[in-house]
């Protein structure tokens, strides 16, 4: 069983983790985040289902559970004899996944819970609330299903931008509202609280989505040069408020990391490239890794199996 751990736990996440690093740029901005957010997820639940059942496989080992399960220890352990920690590794693993992801989830749903609570009293124009506030931020808050998402911005911004930068920045919002971009970000997250080599990838897919709301906009005004500058100029001001837009951990126009914000400005700079190809490999990573994954379960069944025969 040891070649599901191998493949699952530690080659997968570092293909996919090579192939964002040597792709992402290249898929067409509207694609990539959706490619590699559900990639990453994909290979994060292969390597989180192998560690449960090789952390089974570790329980399934003791001789008081395989006395109750009715099996012999010795051949449970005698599968894994040349790496030994393996299971004891992986059910731990499985544990510290378990407690990270219930963690990160309570977190997300408390934080949304109080953004919602300061802007669900404000009277909205559309889906844009604004909030009084001299930091200068704009963010796209989700909807539930009992109330449609909102695009917050704040009086500091209203007082900073013309009426074409503002149009700029809420096509921007209104666009990671209508591609559920939190959704993909927040879950390529929990992917990388389960596997940590995916960090990266999640870091790649926040800016992806500012990518591609930054195109929705540009497609939206017809003018990806004004959609450039208004970008630029608002995460400029923002910076020098102090009030960058990093609001309850949500997609924004401005949230962005040192240099971020002048890739988006230089990729907007230049003509929209289609390209789609790139993301057959990641997709093929992802569904070979699923096949593999039900392979584990299923050798994990056919041990127990043989070693119930004596």
């Amino acid at each position: 069983m040891f070649d599901h751990f191998a493949w699952s736990v530690v080659a997968t996440p570092l293909l996919v983790l090579l192939g964002t690093w040597l792709s992402a740029d290249r898929l067409r901005p509207d694609l990539a985040p959706r490619v590699f957010a559900w990639s990453a997820v994909v290979a994060a639940l292969a390597s989180t289902v192998n560690l449960v059942v090789f952390g089974l496989k570790a329980l399934a080992q003791i001789p008081a559970v395989a006395a109750v399960g009715d099996w012999s220890a010795d051949v449970v352990v005698a599968d894994t004899a040349h790496v030994p920690w393996v299971p004891g590794l992986s059910l731990v693993w499985a544990c510290a996944v378990a407690i990270a992801v219930g963690a990160q989830w309570w977190r997300r749903r408390r934080v949304l819970r109080a953004a919602r609570a300061e802007v669900e009293w404000l009277e909205p124009r559309g889906d844009v609330v604004t909030v009084a506030d001299e930091r200068v931020e704009a963010f796209a808050l989700p909807g539930t299903r009992g109330r449609p998402g909102r695009i917050v911005l704040t009086t500091g911004i209203l007082d900073i931008l013309d009426e074409r930068q503002r149009v700029a920045v809420i096509a921007h919002e209104r666009a990671h509202l209508a591609g559920d971009h939190h959704t993909l970000v927040w879950l390529t997250r929990v992917a990388a609280t389960a596997h940590p080599v995916l960090w990266p990838v999640a870091r790649k897919v926040a800016y992806l989505v500012e990518r591609a709301a930054d195109e929705a906009a540009a497609v939206e005004l017809g003018d990806r040069r004004h959609v450039a500058r208004a970008i630029g100029f608002a995460a400029l001001a923002a910076a020098r408020s102090g009030g960058v837009a990093r609001s309850h951990g949500l997609p924004a126009a401005l949230g962005a990391a040192p240099g971020v914000v002048p890739r988006r400005v230089s990729a907007l700079m230049v003509p929209r490239e289609r390209r789609r190809w790139t993301a057959v490999l990641p997709v093929l990573l992802a569904i070979g890794t699923v096949v593999w994954t039900f392979e584990c379960v299923y050798d994990l069944h056919e041990l127990l199996a043989l070693a119930s025969i004596r």
